[in-house]
């Protein structure tokens, strides 16, 4: 049945709504849909059916050399990116192209230029980038191979035509910057170890699998006096808190308020405490009132002249002081000797502090550090051989303690359970029930 061809009509296609509407694209994906294809495949209009389809008689079998030889003549995979990723012809063939700067020079100027620099005459710029070019040549021969360690990049550079001794350090730097010498400056986390205290320690000698009598039976002693001092300890806390108080019956409990409370009244035996305090009809004031008396122009006279006095008199000791002062010389002189001699001890205490806090634990947490406690055995327990001793500690326990003796981290409680938000639980206004009015 042939096709029926229909009018167009004339509409207008002045929206994109209306153009989107009445525009036939089926020509257009077509030609979309062939493209795409050519792309894919390549087109087989140009090329003839002997380059496209090969006869095969016998299956070729190359040798090794032979396959090695066709690789080595094959391109390189990294060329492909060179290459169209299309098959599909450029419709455009001829391109514009931005020129060069050179390019777009006038020939009159290119010729005066290559004049100029036959006569090796530069342009300031010209000689910057010589100059830069130089340096950077230079860099890089100095710059050391790669897993070379050959130079110590922290040794101090020669600075002996430079006076560093009157510079401050950030001068220091800023004059070797100048002068092309970089000075490195050192992390101050590698000025100082966090702890003197060795990484591993030696164990009590009494702690060995076979130890000698005088070792093991020091090793006792020393478990023995620190459990005595917490036995000690516990003691006095069970004596000032517990021993401390008695146990009183309520009825006791209640009477020795009231006798508290009561202390310092003066109260009769048959008289009521809450007896009404007003009906005492003599009412004495406590303090009486203070009737304001001025002074008069013979009593401020007075009081002026008595201070002035007062200031003479404290006038004429410090002047006095000051002449028996001359005549102490001597004794001034051991006071402050003294003085210097006790200053100096107090010094080298503060001293002898310092070096102590070094080598002990520092304070980093509200945790107080608690070193742990000493492995030992009985003397039944010993057996004399590795083979059939039983291990005793926990390694890890011990490196982690040392971490934290040493100030590196910071001391910890084990926490087993997580702390959880107290929920506030309640009943909505709508949700309550009165139990009053329920029916039974």
């Amino acid at each position: 049945m042939p096709a029926i061809k229909t009018k167009k009509r004339k509409v207008s296609k002045k929206t994109k709504k209306a153009w989107r509407k009445y525009t036939d694209t089926k020509d257009i994906e077509k030609f979309l849909e062939n493209s795409q294809l050519e792309e894919r495949l390549g087109s087989f209009a140009i090329h003839k059916d002997s380059e496209l389809f090969s006869i095969s008689i016998a299956p070729e079998i190359f040798s090794k050399q032979k396959r090695r030889e066709l690789l080595k003549l094959k391109e390189p995979r990294c060329f492909n990116i060179l290459k169209p990723h299309t098959a599909v012809p450029d419709p455009i063939t001829k391109r514009n192209r931005v020129r060069t700067k050179d390019e777009r020079k006038n020939a009159l100027v290119l010729k005066k230029e290559a004049i100029r620099k036959s006569q090796n005459i530069l342009t300031l710029k010209e000689k910057l980038r010589l100059k830069n070019k130089m340096i950077a040549a230079k860099k890089k021969l100095n710059k050391p191979k790669r897993d070379e360690f050959n130079i110590n990049i922290w040794k101090e550079k020669n600075t002996k035509d430079i006076n560093i001794d009157w510079m401050s350090s950030d001068t220091i730097r800023h004059t070797l910057t100048h002068f092309g010498i970089k000075k490195k400056r050192i992390p101050s986390s590698l000025h100082k170890k966090p702890s003197n205290i060795p990484a591993v320690e030696a164990p009590h000698p009494g702690t060995s699998y076979n130890p000698s009598f005088e070792d093991h039976q020091k090793l006792l002693l020393e478990v023995a006096q620190k459990e005595m001092e917490l036995i000690k300890e516990e003691e006095h806390l069970n004596r000032v808190t517990t021993k401390m108080f008695k146990k009183v019956s309520l009825k006791e409990k209640e009477d020795n308020l009231i006798k508290e409370m009561s202390e310092g009244l003066k109260l009769e035996d048959n008289q009521d405490f809450n007896e009404d305090e007003n009906n005492d009809p003599i009412v004495k004031s406590i303090n009486p009132p203070v009737k304001n008396k001025k002074k008069t122009r013979v009593q401020r006279r007075k009081q002026k002249e008595q201070k002035n006095l007062v200031h003479k008199k404290q006038q004429e000791k410090v002047e006095k002081k000051k002449i028996s002062d001359i005549y102490k010389l001597r004794v001034l002189d051991r006071q402050l000797a003294a003085k210097e001699k006790k200053e100096k001890v107090l010094h080298e205490k503060r001293l002898k502090k310092k070096i102590l806090k070094t080598v002990g634990t520092k304070t980093l947490s509200k945790v107080k550090f608690e070193p742990l406690e000493l492995d030992f055995k009985l003397g039944s327990e010993l057996t004399g051989n590795l083979r059939n001793s039983e291990p005793t500690g926990n390694l890890l326990k011990d490196r982690f303690k040392s971490l934290q003796q040493r100030n590196i981290i910071a001391p910890t409680n084990i926490k087993l359970k997580r702390d959880k938000a107290k929920i506030k639980r309640f009943i909505k206004s709508d949700h309550k029930i009165d139990v009053t009015k329920v029916k039974k």
